[in-house]
């Protein structure tokens, strides 16, 4: 599992390490939720640097970052992408797209077409604990995802 958000935010360029703040404990408990620990999963950013004033990252800074960000992804080599907020699915998708629209389906990244899933940043739950429902939802969905693909490469299922 990989999960991309969007930008460092201060405390995480304080420390040099991705969602280590109020959402980045949140996210936590979400990867702990789904049986995974924080260890078995890699956690990037689109942007590798915190925008000034923490606004949100335009278009240019991300396509900057792009390359690096692949490259990351390449390394990795995950089952699944997970894209957490709307400026990260919004950027590894190239869309603008509204991230509604963006859940619940399987779209692919990058130039192995790693399958890409969608969710809710964390900073946007605890604004808004009332969609953590469909952030959970989610998460099944992508847990259901990885199960199938791990069944497929492991040939189970097959005569």
């Amino acid at each position: 599992w990989m999960f991309i958000g969007e930008a460092p935010g201060a405390e995480e360029d304080k420390q040099g390490e991705p969602f280590v703040g109020r959402a980045g404990q949140l996210l936590t408990a979400m990867i702990r939720a789904l049986g995974l620990r924080r260890e078995d999963v890699f956690i990037a950013n689109v942007l590798k640097c915190r925008p000034p004033g923490n606004r949100d990252p335009r278009p240019g800074e991300a396509a900057s970052c792009r390359g690096y960000l692949e490259r990351q992804v390449a390394l990795v080599d995950p089952t699944l992408v997970v894209a957490v907020g709307r400026i990260a699915a919004q950027s590894l998708l190239a869309t603008e797209t509204p991230l509604a629209k963006l859940r619940g389906k399987v779209h692919s990244f990058g130039a192995r077409s790693w399958p890409l899933v969608v969710t809710y940043h964390p900073a946007y739950l605890l604004r808004s604990p009332g969609e953590k429902r469909k952030a959970w939802q989610d998460l099944l969905h992508a847990q259901q995802l990885v199960a199938r693909l791990q069944q497929e490469s492991s040939g189970g299922g097959r005569a």
